[in-house]
Formats: structure tokens, sequence, C-alpha cells
């Protein structure tokens, strides 16, 4: 991007694929680069919904393209891939999208559980492994992932949404180090923000606002595209969320203890989450 492979300023000279960037923080940060001239690429299983946002970022002074594909498909991801690069190189990959069912365990079907885990988990592999060789050609990038809170603590009501976002925290911890071991100039940023007002946690609470407020999508947008082009490895949202790992260092029962007085178990009692498009979906599409 820019002049230089460590110049990573979202620009006109930029390329940006953004999952699930056809609503949510997907959109809002698709539109933020567009706004400083940058193409952005639009993946999103509602294609109608793409091209509207690929439209506004023609608007907004960017480049707007438009990619079908449902992320649960890896044969899609690779032709969705193909189809990206002969757009142009990429120099930004955003793996934004994934799915909630905010549900028991017991509640849960191996359906909703099986795309929990291809959406959140093996998606984000998949479609990395897909645009990172390009990279690597051209000497630069970043590979941001979009995981959560819940990739560091586990909570209850998220049983498959945690153990997604665990894996996608963990795979990108061994994106960057394996990166780091080749001393590739690629680089990697893992956004882990507790709950976001996007309409996906509909329905969830916080008993400390003050320390885990419920966080402004506007806001996570521009603090996203802010650390793309920081270069930083770990943006957490709120701070606290940094202090997790110290947190499960203690005693398992004074940990839980911590996170009973941070209401953390407790927030997912009201979920409703964004409403389905049919009686059938239970899970909840998140472009976050």
């Amino acid at each position: 991007m820019g002049s230089s492979s460590s110049d990573l300023r979202i620009d006109a000279d930029s390329t940006i694929v953004v999952t699930g960037g056809a609503s949510g923080i997907g959109r809002l940060v698709a539109l933020g680069a567009a706004r400083r001239g940058a193409h952005v690429v639009i993946w999103d299983r509602d294609g109608a919904a793409a091209r509207v946002v690929a439209a506004e970022a023609d608007e907004a002074g960017g480049r707007g393209s438009a990619v079908v594909v449902d992320l649960a498909d890896a044969d899609a991801i690779e032709l969705a891939a193909a189809e990206t690069l002969m757009l142009g190189p990429v120099d930004v990959l955003v793996n934004n999208a994934g799915v909630v069912s905010g549900r028991p365990l017991a509640e849960l079907t191996p359906a909703q559980i099986d795309r929990t885990m291809r959406v959140n988990a093996i998606a984000p592999i998949l479609v990395t492994r897909a645009l990172l060789p390009a990279m690597r050609d051209r000497g630069r990038g970043r590979i941001v992932t979009v995981a959560s809170a819940a990739g560091f603590i586990g909570v209850a009501g998220q049983t498959d949404y945690a153990a997604s976002k665990f894996a996608a925290v963990g795979f990108m911890e061994s994106l960057r180090a394996e990166l780091r071991k080749e001393r590739s100039p690629i680089t990697t940023l893992t956004v882990a923000p507790f709950y976001i007002d996007t309409g996906m946690f509909d329905g969830v609470t916080t008993k400390v606002p003050a320390l885990l407020p419920i966080l402004s999508q506007a806001r996570v947008a521009t603090q996203i595209l802010a650390a793309i082009e920081s270069r930083r490895p770990l943006l957490a949202l709120p701070p606290l969320v940094r202090l997790v790992p110290v947190i499960k260092a203690l005693p398992t029962a004074l940990a839980d203890l911590v996170a009973d007085a941070l209401g953390v178990n407790e927030g997912m009692d009201g979920f409703t989450g964004r409403a389905a498009p049919s009686p059938s979906a239970a899970e909840r599409t998140e472009h976050r």
C-alpha cells in the first residue's frame, strides 16, 4: 500500500477486501476506507446488499466492487478469491463476517454448531490462505480478523461462538508467528471487541458499563481503520479486554469470582439478536 512495504496508509493506491461488508461494522470499515480513496471489495452472501455498499463506496470517493460468496462453502471462497484477484492486488484483508447462535449448548442443533465454526473459525483461515500468496508475491499486505473478547474468555450462552472465536484468535497468533519467522513484511491485526451495537447482539446487557460498555459500531470502525494503519497486532475494545489473560492466570475459583463480579456470564440472559430472516433461522448473521 502506498509508496513502500512499510507504508500502510489507506489511500487511493489501496485495495481492501471486507468479508461480511454489506452491513454493520464491515460496511462502516469499507466506507471509511472508501472515503480515503481506497478500492473496497465487499464479500457477502447478500449480493444485493453488497452491491448497494459498493455503490456507496463509489459515492464516498473510492471505488467499490461486490463479490457474492457463502463463507461456509470452501469452494465458494476459492472462486471469490480468484474473482477478487482479477480486479487487482489486495493490500488489506478484513475477515469480518460471522454468525452467532446465542443459545445454551443443549439448545443448539448440529447444523448451527457446524455453521458457526465454518463461518467464524474456518472461513478466516481459508480466505487468508487464498489471498496470502499474492500478498507474498508483492511483498506487502495486512491480514485483519475481527474476533471477539469471547475469543479470550468463555461466556455462558456462547459455547459455539466462543469456541469459534478462540479458534480465530489462535489462528491469528500462529499466522503472526509464521510471518515473523519468515521475516515477512506482511502483518496481522486481531480485533477483540466486547458487544457492539450492530443489532447482532440485541438484548445483551453489561453489569459494569464504565468498564465494559456496549460499543458504538461507528467508533469501532474508526478504531479498526486506525489500527490497520498503525500496524499494531491487537486491538482490544474496551481496554479492559487486555486484562483477561491476567484474570485467567488467577486460580480458577478466583477468576470465576472476578468474571461474575463483572457480569460476564449474565450478559446473554436477555439476548434476542438481530431478527432472523425466517422462522427456521435460529442463528443470526453477523456483519460486524
